[in-house]
Order: structure tokens, then sequence, then C-alpha cells
């Protein structure tokens, strides 16, 4: 923050001050520069001019201003201040965080200076020498506000929840109407996992500002993460209405209206989003922007922006990460998986039986989990492991440095953009080759991810120019499966919800990978096939009763529609027995879903595009060696699925084949993906510009 303006007395330089405290920047460079022409020796217009200048985002303008100012004003200590302000503007850090200190050497303990220095250690990622100079700044000045939000800000970096609450509550005693304040204090309580608390902080936080777009944005990302997604939409939508160019709000506000199956003018937004990718817009989420019809380039040109504001936030700490030398060459290639779904998660799911197999090949296996609750996959995990890291909690520096401490080789990213990712702790750079693999379904655009593990049916060689990583083709279905479940009998038809006759047509996809294409697609084949129903995944709020609206509107009656309840995945997965063909979506196809339906016996129809998320149940499809569960286009999509349903024997042939094809085709060979996947990892190469080459590459024994 700059300091306080000194006192003056000359009505012009008065009158420039006002502008400024009234948030009037334009008006009050204007009057700077019109009075600087007429007393080019003033160094207080210029350094008004230069705050001015700082205001309008030309900090190359200001820079110019304020060191004329300190010039002509070498013992201002307000002067200096604002030119710290403007070096960390412009990026000068070091030069702000050395000029700052020899003005501390002449002031000690001055508040003002201790601030700014403070705020130049933050955004050289210097965290505990900026919480430091903030708590040294309260000693002069014990009840400011600004300095107490900042020390907040800091500790919240840090991971000292109870101290930045602290800090807050402070600042907030001080000023109570300080919005700033309000909306950090949510962003402490979301750290604490305290979501319902920040929810009604980042209300009140909207009461104080009504017309501001932040508040009513954070407050739906706190009931999102409550699972309150009709009030987390209509929050989205509120930010929305207040800054229609808010783009991060804009992408949530869509995926939860997909969750949601609220298709209600979702072709305009959606459409929004996908310009607002092609113009550059910052904070538009990848991992939300899968389910979009766009293609990918687009992807690629949204993970890249996404992964360019990770990189200005984080860029700058890199040099702070200590990288331990591997000490012994030629020893088993070491191997890191981070992930906050190493429990009853679908990454835990689909890796647990292959970490099992790894255990025993040449490598050293390090599981690094950011999350996820105790229970047999995670037990199992933990025991496949020849290290196993709980990180949960951890800030991304922290987790950075945990990981680099391991001295790993190879360092594979669970998560990518999806919730819970690790993405600022892998931009520092924690091992010198970093891999995409698995749970994010398209490219990450970071330049700190080096390699994407694919097949090359869901990134064929035409579509690698769409990816920012390098990729790194397994000879078999990228996804691998556990297979050591065992598919249990099902409760009886009636016990489900179903009718005792009649086919029963499934599509157990979460609502965001709904469409009115995919369901339009369901509803045709309902109307061909009078005895079948559609079974679906039970969404959250009023999903299901949209979806109902929806099959009425399109000739189907609603009783056809059965939802299945969220269940434990054993039960889940029992299911699959009364499915007589799962009907999949695009362009974000049924992934986990679709193993599950393989393994517990279920065909699956699909139809791939020409995106990563939209090839995947085809790619599971072809390595199975059942192609012709993979429709050309929509039309073929429904005449397939009309064959099947209403040809009995046609059923039962394809089950037949499904099972033999599961145990002959090498799709669920644990033992064989797990030598792949090694003969992979063992051929990756670091890049020659990785911030952490510094260590000899090793190799397999």
């Amino acid at each position: 923050m700059n300091a306080s303006f000194s006192p003056v007395t000359h009505d012009p330089l008065s009158a420039i001050a006002d502008l400024l405290e009234a948030g009037d920047a334009a008006g009050a460079e204007a009057q700077a520069a019109a009075l600087r022409a007429t007393q080019p020796d003033s160094a207080e217009a210029a350094r008004l001019h230069g705050i001015a200048l700082l205001q309008l985002a030309r900090p190359g303008d200001a820079l110019a201003a304020l060191e004329y100012a300190v010039e002509r004003a070498p013992s201002s200590v307000a002067a200096q201040c604002n030119l710290g302000s403007a070096r960390i503007a412009a990026g000068r850090l070091d030069e702000a965080i050395e000029g700052l200190r020899v003005v501390l050497r002449q002031n000690p303990g001055h508040a003002a200076v201790l601030m700014t220095l403070g705020n130049a250690l933050m955004a050289a990622g210097r965290y505990v020498e900026a919480q430091r100079s903030f708590a040294t700044a309260t000693y002069g000045a014990p009840r400011h506000p600004s300095i107490l939000i900042n020390l907040a800000a800091a500790e919240l970096k840090l991971g000292h929840y109870d101290e930045a609450e602290a800090c807050i509550r402070d600042a907030i005693s001080v000023d109570s109407r300080n919005l700033a304040a309000y909306l950090l204090y949510g962003d402490v309580l979301i750290g604490q996992g305290r979501h319902r608390e920040a929810a009604t902080v980042y209300a009140h936080a909207q009461k104080l500002a009504p017309e501001a777009a932040a508040p009513a944005y954070q407050r739906g990302l706190a009931l999102d993460a409550l699972g309150e997604l009709e009030d987390a939409a209509t929050a989205y939508g509120e930010a929305v209405a207040r800054d229609p160019q808010l783009y991060p709000a804009l992408s949530q506000w869509v995926f939860a209206k997909r969750r949601l199956c609220d298709w209600d003018d979702l072709g305009r937004l959606s459409a929004r989003v996908v310009q607002g990718v092609r113009d550059g817009a910052e904070g538009i989420t990848p991992f939300a922007f899968l389910a979009e019809d766009a293609g990918p380039d687009q992807q690629l040109r949204c993970a890249s922006r996404f992964a360019a504001g990770v990189e200005a936030e984080v860029g700058v700490r890199r040099a702070y990460l200590e990288r331990p030398e591997r000490s012994t060459p030629n020893t088993p290639l070491r191997v890191g998986f981070v992930s906050n779904g190493f429990g009853e998660h679908p990454t835990g799911l689909l890796t647990v039986a292959l970490f099992e197999a790894l255990r025993s090949r040449p490598i050293e296996l390090h599981l690094f989990a950011t999350g996820g609750e105790d229970g047999p996959i995670r037990r199992r995990l933990r025991a496949a492991a020849h290290h196993w890291h709980d990180v949960a909690g951890a800030t991304p520096d922290a987790l950075a440095q945990t990981l680099a401490d391991a001295g790993l080789d190879r360092l594979v990213d669970l998560r990518g953009w999806g919730e819970g990712g690790s993405g600022e702790a892998l931009a520092l750079r924690p091992a010198p080759v970093q891999i995409n693999w698995l749970a994010y379904p398209g490219t990450s655009g970071a330049p700190w991810i080096d390699y994407v593990i694919a097949d090359a049916v869901v990134i064929p060689e035409a579509a690698q120019a769409a990816f920012s990583e390098r990729v790194a083709y397994l000879p078999r279905c990228f996804q691998p499966s556990d297979t050591t479940r065992v598919v249990a009998a099902p409760p009886d038809r009636a016990a489900c919800g179903l009718p005792e006759t009649g086919v029963v047509l499934a599509c157990f996809n979460n609502g965001y990978k709904l469409n009115p294409a995919s369901f339009a697609r369901m509803l045709a084949v309902l109307r061909e096939v009078l005895d079948a129903v559609l079974w679906l995944l039970s969404g959250p709020g009023r999903a299901d009763a949209r979806l109902r609206d929806a099959a009425r509107a399109g000739g189907v009656h609603p009783a056809r529609l059965i939802f299945l309840p969220r269940l434990p995945h054993a039960e889940y997965l029992a299911r699959f027995a009364h499915v007589d063909l799962f009907l999949d979506t695009a362009p974000y196809n049924a992934h986990t879903t679709a193993s599950d339906a393989i393994w517990a016996g279920c065909p699956v129809l699909t139809l791939p595009g020409a995106t990563f998320a939209s090839r995947v149940a085809a790619s599971l499809n072809t390595h199975l060696g059942m192609p012709d569960l993979i429709a050309g286009d929509e039309a073929d999509f429904v005449r397939k699925a009309v064959a099947i349903a209403t040809d009995p024997a046609a059923r039962a042939t394809l089950r037949t084949e499904l099972a033999r094809r599961r145990e002959t085709s090498g799709l669920f060979d644990m033992d064989a993906y797990a030598e792949d996947f090694v003969r992979v990892l063992t051929g990756m190469t670091p890049p020659a510009d990785a911030a952490s080459a510094n260590r000899p590459e090793t190799s397999a024994s």
C-alpha cells in the first residue's frame, strides 16, 4: 500500500490529493500533469502524479515521476515509499527491497516503510520476511487496518491460519466496513475448512459493497464446496451481473448450471465463455472448460492462459526452492505421484492395482497425498508405496519443498487443473521431469509440465499440436483399473427402482457431462424403444426434476427416467448387472464410469469427438477389441443403440463377447501395464531449460 499523504498547504496539491482520495485517478493525473508543467520543481506534485499513474496501472510512467520526486525531496519518506510501490508494480522487486531497506536504516521502525517493504517481500514470495516486516510495523502502528490486513495475508500464505484470523479480527474491530478485510477473512476460513462461516462472511461483504462482484463470487465458491449448488449458482450469477467481465465467476456459473442440468440460457452463457477463451480472458477454469463444446486448440488456449496466471503468481518464488543433489547415480528411478484422490475416489480406484504391480518394478514409488480419507483403498495405496507422504493441508511452497526433498526423477500430477490440484506447487518445479497423467483429460498448458501420458486413441498423432506437453504414448489404453474388485450380485430390479421387465439403458455420468445434445440422443433412443427406461445418476439440487422436464419436452414420459442415488462403490458396481447398454455422453465421455461398466460386464456405446475428454471411452472400447461400440456420428449412435436395445439375442451376444474380451484383451492386465509404464517413464528426458535440472539424471537399474 502507498504511504499516507503528507500534509500539503497549496490548494492545487490539496485538490489533487482530494481527487485521489475520492478514487478519481484520471482526474488527479490530469491536474497533476498540468501542475507539474507550471511547477516543474515541485516534488509533491511529482509524487502525487506518480500515485495517480500507479492507480491508472502505468508503472513505467509512475516510476519516472516518483524517481523525480525522490530526487527533489530525498528525505521524504512518503515519496520513498511511493517509489517502492512503483518498483513493485514494475516488477523491479530486488530494487524495491534494497531501496526500502536503505530508507528503513535511515528511519528505524517507520511503519509506512515497513509496510511497503512487506509488500515488496510478499510480491517476491519471501513470505517469512514479509511477515516479520508487517509484524514489526504493528509496533509503530498497532491499530492500522492496512498493516493488519497485510500481516494476515502473509500469515495465510505461510499456512498460519489462527494467526491470520486474529489479525483480520483486529483489522475489522478497527474498520468494520473494510471490504478487503472481510474478503481475506473468508479466505482464511476457507483455508481452515470452515466454509459455512466463510459463506456468512462473504454475505456480509456483499451487504457492505452491494455493487462489488468479488463477495458474491467468493460466496458462490464457499457454497459450492458445501454442496449447496443451487445457491452457489445464484451467487455466481449475481457476481456476473455486477461484473460481466469477471470470467472466473462466469466460468463457474456455467459449470454449476451444467452440474445442475440447468440448461436455461446455457447456450448464450457457454458462448460467452468460449469467446472469452478466444479473447484471452483471465481465470476461466480449464477443468470446467473441458465440458464446453470447444476444440483441442481452444482447450490449449484456455489452459495456457490459466497457467500463465499461476506462473505470474509463483514464478518469482521458484529460485527459493531448495533442490538437493542426488547422491547415488544409477539407483532405481524415483517416481512421485501427487493427488488429492488417494482414497475412495476415482483416482484411487483406478490406480491402486497398478501401484501394487509397480512396487516390484525397478522404481522407487513415492505417493504424496494432499487429501483423501482413510479406507480400504487408501490402506492398499499406503502398502503399495515405498514411501507414503501425507501432505494434506500443506501450503503450495511447503508441498513443493517436500516434493523436492524426495529427490524425485519423475513427478506425476494426478489431478491437473481439477479441484484440489497442486498446480502452484508443481509450478515451482520440484522435479526435473513433471508429467500430466490420468485424472486431467486434456493439456495442462503449463510450461512446468513436460509430458502427458496417453495412448494413440485419446491423442492421435495429428492432435499433438494442441498439447503443450510432449506426448508419451503407452501401447495400451492410458487408463489403468483396479482388477481385484469383485462384482457382487445386485438387489432385484424392484429394489433398484426399476420395472420388472424391459430394457434398461443407463448413463451414470455426472450431470456436467450431460448436455442438451447428449440427452436428446438418449431421448431419441427411448422414443424408438418403447419398453426401455433410462437409469441416471441422481444429481444435486433440482437436477433430476429438470431432466424429467426435459424428457417431457422431448416427447418421453418422465416416469421412464429412473435415478440412482450415490452409493458405496461396490454397491454401485453391482447395479451394472441390470443395465443392458450404457449410453455415453459427449464432448465429455464417461471415464472411470466407463471402466466400471466394462469391468462389471456392461457394454458402453460412445461417440468420440476431437478432444481427449471425448475419446476416453473410445480408447477403452478399442483396446477391449470392441470397436463396433464406437459410433461414427449422432445418427449412428442412435441407430446402434436402438439396434442393440431391440434385439435380445444381440444383447446377450454382446455381453458374452465383452466378458471374453475382458479376460483376453489386455485392457485389465495391470502387470503388463506396469511394465509398459516403467518403460515410458524411463524413456523421458528433462527439458534443457528445467529450473531443477541441476542434478544428474539417473537411470533405472
